[in-house]
């Protein structure tokens, strides 16, 4: 069976490996446009259905993370001024990251927004300047990457860590099941319901 992550996201593709199956990547050509007037809890799950469409595959896996603060939502920086910005903007305070996520196959289609929320330490000028400084943050929403630098700005978040990466894998695992795919050796509907139960 092919699995194919429509995604060219180094951090998804380490994510899906971890679970101990064989992938290939393709990268979906799909206008990223977020719709300002519409809630991004709904727009990261619109992505991620557009991305898993876009491409050919026999179970595709796609998705779509942006960090939500007050409702706006941050993208990756378009220049380290901005980097700082919005490192400042969250400093001290809590923020949502939403992923839609979206597995795909045949007429199976599931797709779901996974949030987690996150609560940065206040932050100092300086080793915001450091961490912009760095390059970490230029290609990442929200400016910052929870598994490098930045994992010694959050002090706590209640979700899946995973998801501030870019893939719940916790979420993704009964999607996988749902469409047949085995996942440490369980797969199907009534996989899923039993682990819904023993929760």
């Amino acid at each position: 069976m092919e699995l194919l992550l429509a995604s060219q996201s180094p951090r998804r593709r380490e994510l899906l490996g971890r679970l101990g199956l064989e992938f290939a990547v393709a990268v979906p050509d799909v206008d990223e446009t977020m719709d300002p007037a519409l809630p991004a809890f709904d727009e990261v799950a619109r992505l991620s259905a557009a991305k898993a469409a876009a491409v050919d595959g026999t179970v595709v896996v796609a998705a779509d993370t942006v960090v939500v603060l007050d409702g706006r939502v941050l993208g990756k920086p378009r220049d380290a001024a901005e980097a700082a910005e919005m490192l400042c903007a969250l400093s001290g305070r809590a923020h949502q990251v939403m992923t839609g996520l979206t597995v795909r196959r045949g007429d199976f289609v599931q797709t779901d927004t996974v949030v987690t929320d996150v609560h940065f330490r206040p932050l100092g000028a300086a080793e915001i300047a450091a961490y912009v400084a760095t390059g970490e943050p230029m290609d990442k929403a929200g400016a910052y990457g929870i598994q490098g630098l930045a994992s010694v700005f959050v002090d706590r978040l209640a979700g899946d860590y995973y998801n501030v990466m870019g893939l719940p894998l916790c979420r993704l695992c009964r999607m996988l099941r749902a469409a047949g795919v085995a996942v440490l050796g369980q797969a199907g509907d009534e996989a899923v319901e039993t682990e819904v139960v023993r929760r």
